[in-house]
């Protein structure tokens, strides 16, 4: 998908008061950005921002970031956080490769993977975001009892993150080829632009939670 460009878009995200505009120096100290102790969830690839903006204003309690590398699409998302003023959401416009330059080792308590780029060509099979080289990645910001969640209707990006998870530090804790069907994982879903979109046209969407893999006596095995 082209993006369009927006003129001043870059110079409005420069300007904004929600964006973290050097969140490499805060890392480890997320929590004094929003002031408090509470539970830190990052959604990787955040567009405009309807579903993290959504999450924010039902849940109080939990502090939320959105990452975005494209400023003509996260300042979609500005818009609607200037008229929301929420408190515990912050934006960086930034790369999913640095997210281990951004945040501390078990900083973040959960991660959301909502209709990522699949990168259909074989030889960009690292960039896609539930890859194995970016679960890694994952495991080293998450906290202990942190978890993945990912959705898409792209099939064919499902079944190849599905395929990551053996090798990496995680498992498959739920899992379903139908969303919108499941009385368990479809309660209280919160839909993306594009969830919306694709599944109006009839288009299933696919979903996992990942926690991590547990030893034979029910503790954390980062080593597997």
């Amino acid at each position: 998908m082209r993006l369009r460009n927006i003129p001043g878009a870059r110079d409005i995200i420069a300007e904004s008061p929600w964006i973290v505009q050097d969140p490499e120096e805060k890392k480890g100290c997320w929590k004094e950005v929003f002031g408090n102790d509470k539970p830190i969830h990052l959604e990787i690839g955040t567009g405009k921002g309807r579903f993290i903006l959504q999450l924010a204003l039902e849940n109080p309690d939990i502090n939320y970031i959105g990452l975005e590398k494209y400023s003509s699409v996260l300042i979609r998302a500005l818009e609607k956080q200037d008229e929301a003023l929420l408190p515990n959401l912050f934006f960086i416009r930034g790369d999913a490769e640095l997210i281990t330059a951004y945040f501390a080792e078990g900083e973040i308590d959960r991660i959301y993977l909502n209709f990522s780029d699949p990168w259909p060509k074989k030889r960009y099979a690292k960039r896609r975001l539930p890859s194995g080289a970016y679960l890694s990645r994952y495991n080293v910001i998450l906290s202990e009892g942190g978890r993945i969640e990912f959705k898409t209707d792209n099939r064919m990006l499902f079944d190849y993150a599905v395929d990551e998870v053996p090798a990496s530090p995680f498992q498959i804790a739920e899992i379903t080829y139908d969303l919108h069907a499941d009385p368990v994982m479809g309660a209280g879903n919160i839909m993306t632009e594009y969830e919306e979109r694709f599944s109006a046209k009839g288009n299933k969407i696919c979903k996992y939670i990942l926690v991590r893999k547990e030893t034979k006596e029910g503790t954390p095995n980062e080593e597997e």
